[in-house]
Formats: structure tokens, C-alpha cells, sequence
């Protein structure tokens, strides 16, 4: 199967899941709210241009605010981690050339430490932007951050779960010159 054709597939199963089967669970006390349509960013390939990674990610996110009916709360969120993520990989991944071996972020190419410190920078980039956009003030910082926590920690639990259930088999390109 080809990438792009991977990867609109994913595009879909991640909106439909958030949508149907996410946003249907009630959330804890308003508190708590399970996210885990990001990892179709936290995905996508090594290789793919800034721009386009950047487009990708405010579409994608403005797909999900149709849905939601939110005016562009996660396309904002989704297009913040789109700019920080070629950031994040520059810092974490050693300068020995892992990137051009492997297609796409995972524990395989990336190990787990690092891959773990990668989920965790961008799932608190996006939802201290999501949660900061939907609430809009400071009446409460203690309530901010407890949120932040703990829609944080559902967060990374779903998506650990994910990478457990759904092991992606990364490819590893030996003749990378």
C-alpha cells in the first residue's frame, strides 16, 4: 500500500474515531477529555516539506472543528504542533542519520525514550493551546493547569494504547546515500 493511500485512511479512521467513538464519552466532571486524533500528525512521514506538513495539519484540524462545530480550536492546535514538530525530531533524534532510515516517527526509528518525550512536548503544545483557546481566561490557573494534567495523561494513555494495539511495522531503508 502506498503511503499517501496510508495515510488518507488514517486521516479518516483518526476524524471518525475522535468524532464517533471519542467525543460520545462523557467527559469527567467537564475535566477530563480524551484526544487522540493528533497522532495522525505525529505520523505522518520524516520527509514531508514544512508547508505541506503545515497545510496537512490545519485541514485536518479543520475537519475535525466541522464536525465538532468548534470554530477552528483544534485547527489551530493541530497546525502549532505542525510547526513544532520538525523542532522536536531535530532535538531528539540523534544527528546519525535514524531519520533517513525510517519513514515516519515511531518507537521502532525513534527508540522509546525519545519517542516518548516527542509525544509528550507536542500532546501538551496542543492541548495547552486547545485548552487555553476554549477557555479563553485566567479565572482559575489551577484549574487550567489541572486540566491540562489531566487531559494530558488520558491523552498519552490512548495513545501508548494505540502504539501497543496497532504496532506499526517501520521498513528500514538500508541504501540511504
Amino acid at each position: 500500500m502506498s503511503d499517501l493511500l496510508k495515510n488518507i485512511i488514517r486521516f479518516a479512521l483518526f476524524i471518525l474515531v475522535q468524532v464517533f467513538v471519542l467525543n460520545q464519552v462523557p467527559p469527567l466532571h467537564r475535566f477530563v477529555v480524551p484526544y487522540l486524533y493528533y497522532l495522525f500528525i505525529l505520523w505522518l512521514p520524516f520527509t514531508l516539506p514544512r508547508v505541506w506538513l503545515s497545510f496537512i495539519s490545519f485541514l485536518f484540524g479543520l475537519t475535525l472543528d466541522y464536525f465538532m462545530n468548534t470554530p477552528g480550536l483544534h485547527a489551530a492546535a493541530c497546525t502549532l504542533i505542525a510547526y513544532i514538530r520538525p523542532f522536536t525530531i531535530n532535538l531528539l533524534i540523534s544527528q546519525d542519520g535514524s531519520d533517513k532510515n525510517y519513514p515516519s516517527p515511531s518507537v521502532t526509528s525513534m527508540g522509546f525514550a525519545p519517542y516518548g518525550t516527542y509525544v509528550l512536548i507536542l500532546t501538551l503544545f496542543h492541548h495547552g493551546l486547545l485548552i487555553f483557546l476554549e477557555w479563553m481566561s485566567f479565572g482559575s490557573f489551577l484549574f487550567f493547569i489541572g486540566k491540562l494534567l489531566a487531559t494530558t495523561g488520558v491523552s498519552l494513555l490512548l495513545i501508548f494504547l494505540t502504539e501497543l494495539l496497532f504496532f506499526r511495522k517501520e521498513p528500514f531503508r538500508t541504501n540511504t546515500a
